[in-house]
């Protein structure tokens, strides 16, 4: 007869082995080679970059690869300035569009958790519905309706708001617009998430102390709905520093993002070393404010219990 408390550990096991194994296979495996390909060198033939690892040589191969491994590109990206420009400039946009995508989304989301429960069905289908399009055909449209001559300007100069058209397109302005767009979605899901579970009677009681609605807001409801303002924050910031299709059609020289310097040492320089260093850089920078929001997180159990 199986044991209950055997069968129950061994479902967890496989539970929990089958994302492990998924993430090491899609995540772990390619970025421990990404990262050996980082410390190659650049050479003309294919794949573009020695050293390669044959593991048919035995130890001998391993100690050859050992011996040839360089930090050249590391030193590359800090002798460069053109990558920590755009490191900062990526930093820069990303923090940035993730404040206005909060201020954005979180009346959005505030609306759609107190709207009667028979239309946030409704509203939440209209948030999702951005995705039922390819992302590449809704950044084309942007940069049609931002056109000089485009949909924009011709409201703008009809309402007379300006006497003529203005230029939008290939500026910060219009990266900024594209990615709020793009990720608003990505903003707006966690917080109405977070703000739907939110019990009302704490409202109401907070109204009893004689607490004005305002400050409960401020009091009650946004202290709870940080999970979710943390949640969407990191569902933002952390795609947009690499983004590359929006500043690329958007944006202008000065916008020049990391994504985009990836983009041309990869497939441009053929700087297969390089572009692997500037990629584990980046994964590095990302990874970071993930792993301080685990830290936060395990302390706030330990803390509760």
């Amino acid at each position: 007869m199986p044991i209950p408390g055997v069968r129950r550990s061994a479902a967890s096991r496989l539970v929990i082995f089958i994302p492990l194994l998924w993430l090491t296979a899609f995540f772990l495996i390619p970025a421990l080679i990404v990262l050996k390909i980082s410390f190659s060198q650049t050479v003309i033939a294919q794949p573009p970059y020695t050293p390669v690892l044959e593991l048919a040589d035995g130890w001998e191969g391993i100690k050859r690869f050992a011996a040839s491994l360089s930090w050249e590109n590391y030193k590359a990206l800090i002798e460069d300035r053109l990558y920590l420009a755009s490191y900062l400039k990526s930093l820069q946009i990303a923090a940035v569009s993730t404040l206005l995508l909060l201020l954005i989304g979180y009346p959005i989301a505030y609306a759609m958790a107190r709207a009667p429960r028979r239309l946030q069905g409704v509203l939440l289908m209209l948030v999702i519905l951005p995705f039922w399009t390819a992302f590449l055909i809704r950044v084309y449209a942007w940069m049609t309706i931002l056109q000089r001559d485009g949909l924009l300007n011709q409201t703008l100069v009809g309402l007379g708001i300006i006497d003529a058209p203005v230029t939008w397109l290939a500026s910060d302005s219009a990266v900024y617009l594209g990615l709020v767009y793009s990720y608003l979605p990505f903003m707006v899901l966690p917080l109405y998430a977070t703000l739907e579970k939110l019990d009302a009677a704490l409202l109401e009681a907070a109204a009893d102390l004689g607490c004005p609605p305002w400050r409960a807001f401020w009091r009650v409801t946004v202290p709870l709905s940080l999970p979710g303002v943390i949640a969407g924050a990191l569902l933002c910031f952390i795609p947009i520093v690499g983004e590359f299709v929006v500043p690329d059609l958007l944006g202008s020289s000065s916008t020049l993002m990391i994504g985009q310097t990836l983009w041309t040492e990869f497939f441009g320089n053929h700087d297969w070393p390089l572009a692997s260093a500037v990629a584990i850089v980046m994964l590095v920078l990302l990874v970071g404010p993930i792993v301080v929001y685990q830290q936060l997180q395990a302390h706030a159990i330990e803390s509760g219990r």
